[in-house]
């Protein structure tokens, strides 16, 4: 038996290092803290594939009287089996917290703790379910995320991959709100819409954007590739590329002051150079 774990470690190790790496990290957490080795085992060295981790722990973590973990778990695989590339989108996830996150040094950490992981696989899972028309598992999903994460994404929004969503707490992005890849998103932040608009109401955020703190961004308007937004800012009218917007209604304030925002996480205006508004 040794052997033959020895022989699949190689063969895993040559075709997904993350989850490799993930499994040596488990293994290391399960000899420094024993106590909480039956978790570790059972949500990741139990298990065959980074895929599978993380319905577990989505299952684990929005299980309910109503719903056991049990049942959440065969859906989720059966999401997976049938979507595969979510891989792809867990992985890009994955290593853009452990990019951007100065808190986080391992990837067992996002896995087992964060919170803002957790609440975007649990939305990457329901908008799979969405899409399937199975749009009441769909939604319980979103009652749970909010209910247990404080994160309230709509299953019909369309997230890109490698999204960073940091602390996560008061996070809300309504239903036809579109993310680009490579987003970060802080705590308390909204996309939402700007009245009661039955159609195309809410924002549509750009590759490589930063969203501070706190920032809300209403209506169906624009925020381009590699834009920040300043925490606390409500932002009411597009913002164009590679530009800083902040403030009360938001204005230009400057250029992003580095080709890639959302990945330097610098968020002090002084970054930005000044540009009047027309």
């Amino acid at each position: 038996m040794a052997q033959g774990r020895g022989t699949a470690s190689k063969d895993i190790k040559a075709c997904d290092p993350a989850w490799t790496r993930l499994r040596d990290e488990a293994e290391a957490l399960c000899s420094s803290e024993p106590v909480l080795a039956s978790f570790v085992y059972d949500t990741i060295l139990s298990r065959n594939q980074l895929e599978e981790t993380i319905a577990h722990r989505v299952a684990q973590r929005i299980a309910h009287a109503d719903v056991d973990a049990g049942r959440l778990y065969q859906t989720l695989e059966a999401v997976l089996a049938k979507t595969p590339e979510l891989g792809e989108a867990f992985r890009a996830d994955l290593a853009a917290v452990f990019d951007r996150d100065p808190a986080c040094n391992r990837l067992i950490e996002p896995i087992l703790y964060f919170k803002g992981f957790h609440a975007l696989q649990t939305y990457r899972f329901a908008h799979e379910l969405w899409k399937a028309g199975r749009t009441d598992f769909a939604l319980y999903m979103q009652s749970q995320s909010s209910r247990i994460f404080g994160v309230d994404i709509h299953p019909a929004a369309e997230i890109g991959r490698g999204i960073m969503i940091d602390h996560a707490t008061g996070i809300v992005i309504g239903e036809t709100a579109k993310v680009g890849d490579d987003a970060s998103i802080l705590h308390g932040v909204t996309l939402g819409g700007s009245g009661k608009e039955a159609d195309d109401r809410h924002p549509k955020i750009g590759r490589g954007v930063m969203i501070g703190a706190g920032a809300k961004i209403l209506g169906n308007i624009k925020v381009g590739d590699c834009a920040r937004v300043a925490a606390g800012s409500v932002v009411l009218k597009d913002v164009p590329d590679e530009m800083t917007v902040a403030g009360v209604p938001a204005r230009v304030v400057g250029q992003a002051g580095c080709p890639e925002p959302a990945r330097s996480m610098h968020q002090l205006l002084e970054a930005a150079s000044d540009v009047a508004e027309d």
